[in-house]
């Protein structure tokens, strides 16, 4: 892992989806946080268009940086169906800055969406892992279960009617019949 200076506001660690940018400090709604950055690969040129890995940020329809470098700290950021940074892309400039949307807290993870065509390109074969889609995810099975419980319990009460109706109306008759030969019974004998 690259060595990250104390004055810095984050820390590299381990996230639910592996290694993940913490923040260490409070980070401000709007303030800088890291620049995404490595070497710009026109993809006009063959071989800069044949690379592939999880790290190229697309600049514009010619220029995408290839971010894999260790020491661009931001390629720690994962996605985030509900973020609390965005991407400010200067197509012009070639840069790419991450910013805080919303006010960060220390030791809450840094993320942004990584947008539409890297979702359905990575995340969505495995399934989103940011915490509002593990929440979603967790609360439909809490209702699937919930139903599954529901119907059960449906299934059991009509069960057990159909018996009180059945076993209700034989064991009236037996009772009786049981009554009748004691009750004769007793006639006789007396």
């Amino acid at each position: 892992m690259p060595a990250i200076s104390p004055d810095k506001p984050y820390r590299v660690g381990r996230s639910r989806t592996g290694l993940g940018l913490f923040a260490t400090k409070p980070i401000k709604k709007g303030a800088k946080i890291v620049r995404y950055f490595g070497p710009l690969l026109d993809c006009r040129k063959k071989k800069h268009d044949a690379i592939e890995n999880k790290y190229l940020f697309e600049l514009s329809n010619r220029w995408t940086i290839d971010g894999s470098v260790r020491k661009n700290i931001a390629r720690y950021i994962n996605h985030a169906c509900k973020p609390n940074a965005e991407s400010d892309v200067s197509a012009r400039k070639r840069k790419v800055v991450i910013r805080a949307i919303k006010n960060i807290e220390p030791g809450e993870e840094i993320n942004y969406d990584y947008g539409t065509d890297y979702f359905k390109a990575y995340l969505k074969p495995i399934g989103c892992k940011c915490a509002a889609c593990e929440k979603k995810r967790k609360k439909k099975r809490a209702e699937a279960r919930a139903e599954k419980l529901r119907l059960k319990a449906k299934a059991e009460k009509e069960g057990s009617e159909e018996s009180r109706k059945a076993g209700g109306q034989g064991q009236g008759k037996s009772w009786r019949k049981n009554r009748s030969k004691s009750s004769s019974r007793r006639r006789s004998r007396g």
